[in-house]
């Protein structure tokens, strides 16, 4: 395994870390997909896949050293290859890769505000975002962590990219300013769902698709400056000030009903 040569300090750089990680497994498991397998014999001793902050992935040996520098990665993936469906194979190591990238981003995440100590509170990727609304109140310095966790809720699963269950170019960038100016929210079939624009580097074809999506209420066009939240009923987006919902509003919000939707529901 490559060997760290700083460890990540803040939200920005632990969440670069994270990004790489996961794009180098992403890859591991999709594009690289045939080296991989082939590296993956069954006949050698236990293996692992690792994710490098250089964006490049390696199959290799757990670490010597006791305990490791990093948390290990799932080990022994080789042996299952051939006993499994394929799919089946590369879903499941898709699934421990995923926990492996969480584990070291809480482990570079405890080093956050080290003079602030504040209890670590660990929960899977898709619980993250509404486990911290809840208790962020509790602790105050909680939020370095809460933005990052934030930052890493984002981005799909590597389970999901490689099920098919979300596309891989999507890409947030991070919002280098004090607060995040979009906002994601929780629907009740447990699916974060975000604000129309999704920021990608790679092309401005997403630009120009939620240049179209228009508010529920005034009928104005969106804009990456203004907060916008998403009705979990009839799936319309709305300026927040157009609905009087403030983003630390929003937090608090498990299911967000528009006037409209609140008022059918009133009358039946």
């Amino acid at each position: 395994m490559a060997s760290i040569s700083s460890s990540p300090r803040t939200v920005e750089e632990i969440f670069k870390d994270y990004s790489a990680r996961r794009n180098a497994i992403v890859r591991a498991l999709t594009h690289d997909v045939e080296d991989f397998y082939s590296q993956c014999d069954p006949e050698k001793d236990n293996l692992c896949l690792h994710g490098n902050p250089n964006e490049s992935w390696e199959v290799t040996l757990p670490a010597e050293e006791v305990p490791p520098e990093l948390p290990e990665p799932a080990l022994g993936i080789n042996f299952a290859r051939d006993g499994m469906n394929r799919k089946d194979w590369l879903s499941l190591v898709a699934v421990h890769s995923d926990c492996w990238l969480l584990s070291v981003a809480f482990y570079f995440g405890a080093r956050l505000n080290r003079n602030e100590s504040c209890p670590f509170r660990l929960k899977y990727l898709l619980l993250l975002h509404q486990y911290l609304s809840v208790h962020a109140h509790k602790c105050h310095h909680t939020l370095h962590r809460k933005r990052l966790f934030s930052l890493m809720n984002d981005l799909p699963t590597v389970f999901e990219i490689v099920t098919g269950r979300k596309p891989v170019k999507d890409k947030p960038t991070i919002d280098s300013g004090s607060k995040s100016r979009n906002s994601s929210k929780r629907s009740n079939d447990g699916q974060i769902r975000s604000n129309p624009k999704i920021h990608d580097e790679s092309n401005g074809e997403d630009e120009d698709e939620h240049s179209e999506t228009l508010c529920g209420s005034c009928g104005g066009n969106y804009s990456a400056d203004e907060f916008w939240i998403g009705c979990d009923i009839c799936e319309r987006w709305y300026h927040g000030k157009c609905v009087k919902i403030t983003p630390a509003k929003a937090e608090s919000i498990k299911q967000y009903k528009c006037p409209s939707c609140s008022t059918k529901r009133s009358k039946q």
